[in-house]
């Protein structure tokens, strides 16, 4: 025993000392070259543009800079460079053409663990280094997954996630396909009551979410509640706002009617989601709060589900829902687009393809949104929603080397960003499709 101690404290010592004397490796420099920049925060573009990375951040961005000595060139021609975008509403563990009330009968957590890294894969490739996830059908696979790509097992954008989303019984959140005489454990995320809420939150937080997802309206893909209505309480709504603000952290409410949406805004949340029938007094409530609360539209759903819901089998009620709202949040829409509020980007990536994110540019363009204004959406002031400023969000030093490219210009062609073909993340290049010789 005495041996084996000498010979650890020898090969410590050694250690040590190998330690100590070992130079400090410096951190790789990339120098990013490309005719044009959108740095996300809605200027003019940088023509032609240089952006240089030591390590996994941005330390320069200009038109000229010096190239140092063994710095790693990436010549990306006639390309626009733009922030690596975000997306604030994914399911990324969800398989499409699976309906979640199927998946509790037919799936298993790692089911979900294992699409939830392929849809990961295929959203980073699509351009979306950053997603806000609103929550798995079954709880914390996206807490899971998130620290799967921390860890860099697997591929994927920083993710944000909800863990499990709080609902009330019967609510939009509530497994309605089961018999009242089967027990089913995974229901665990039904909270009624404020204290009930607020347990609710905790209880999040400690098992790994990093914000809240409050279910305060019926769903459009929920069997027997209408979107309009307003299923969380004024109380319960603030309860867990209140809750989650001790624990500085975010609230994000699915809101469809506009009871809940006024509701949600009233009580704080960070963003009301989905928010369909958004009205006049809903919009004067956000301008009044000075970017408190941002409204989230994910307004290409309802297209998708009018042209791909019978083949991923969605129940001909839900798609009628769809049908009936698609008017109703266009238009309101337009109106907070004309009002000039703060609009964040989203999806609800899952009930349309993982990958066809930047669809949703396109239709926002066609109701009245400039392409700058949708870049900037899904750059700095998605970033400013999530309070990752300081991280992701824009092109300009101190962020993370997170860039995409495409080969013309999204200002021209919003539809450009449909065809990502360079992707960047912290520095390191993940996708590289330029075609350069």
């Amino acid at each position: 025993m005495n041996v084996l101690r000498i010979v650890a404290c020898c090969v410590l010592a050694f250690s040590t000392t190998v330690a100590q004397s070992a130079p400090t490796p410096t951190a790789p420099i990339v120098i990013v070259r490309a005719a044009r920049l959108i740095d996300g925060l809605g200027g003019a573009p940088l023509e032609p543009a240089m952006v240089r990375i030591d390590g996994e951040r941005i330390t320069a961005v200009a038109k000229n800079l010096p190239v140092p000595s063994g710095a790693r060139v990436i010549d990306l021609g006639t390309a626009t460079l733009l922030p690596g975008l975000i997306d604030l509403h994914t399911h990324l563990t969800g398989r499409r053409g699976v309906h979640w009330e199927d998946a509790l009968v037919k799936t298993t957590p790692g089911h979900d663990a294992l699409w939830g890294a392929r849809n990961a894969l295929v959203t980073l490739n699509a351009g979306f280094t950053t997603c806000r996830d609103m929550g798995p059908t079954w709880p914390y696979v996206d807490v899971d997954l998130r620290n799967a790509i921390d860890a860099g097992a697997v591929p994927g954008p920083r993710m944000m996630v909800s863990g499990n989303y709080v609902s009330s019984t019967g609510g939009a959140g509530d497994a309605r396909q089961f018999s009242i005489y089967v027990d089913v454990p995974i229901v665990r995320n039904l909270a009624d009551g404020p204290q009930e809420v607020l347990k609710a939150v905790r209880t999040n937080f400690k098992n790994g979410a990093d914000f809240i997802k409050i279910l305060a309206s019926g769903a459009v893909l929920s069997k027997g509640i209408e979107p309009g209505a307003q299923q969380y309480s004024d109380e319960e709504i603030l309860a867990a706002v209140t809750e989650a603000n001790r624990w500085g952290r975010q609230v994000a409410s699915h809101a469809h009617g506009a009871a809940a949406i006024i509701a949600s805004i009233k009580a704080g949340v960070r963003t009301i989601d989905h928010g369909s029938y958004l009205n006049d007094e809903a919009i004067a409530l956000l301008k009044a709060g000075n970017r408190r609360t941002f409204y989230v539209p994910t307004l290409y759903t309802t297209v998708a589900l009018e042209e791909e819901g019978l083949a991923i089998h969605i129940p001909d009620s839900e798609m009628e829902r769809a049908r009936r709202i698609k008017e109703t949040e266009e238009g309101g829409f337009r109106r907070a687009v004309a009002a000039g509020i703060p609009i964040g980007f989203a999806t609800d990536a899952v009930v349309i393809n993982h990958g066809d994110n930047a669809k949703e540019f396109a239709l926002r363009v066609s109701l009245g949104e400039t392409p700058m204004h949708g870049i900037v959406s899904a750059t700095s002031v998605n970033a400013e929603i999530m309070g990752w400023s300081d991280r992701v969000g824009s092109v300009q030093s101190g962020r993370f080397g997170d860039l995409i490219a495409v080969t013309g210009n999204p200002l021209q062609d919003i539809t450009e960003l449909q065809r990502v073909r360079f992707v960047m993340k912290g520095g390191v290049v993940v996708l590289d499709a330029m075609g350069r010789k």
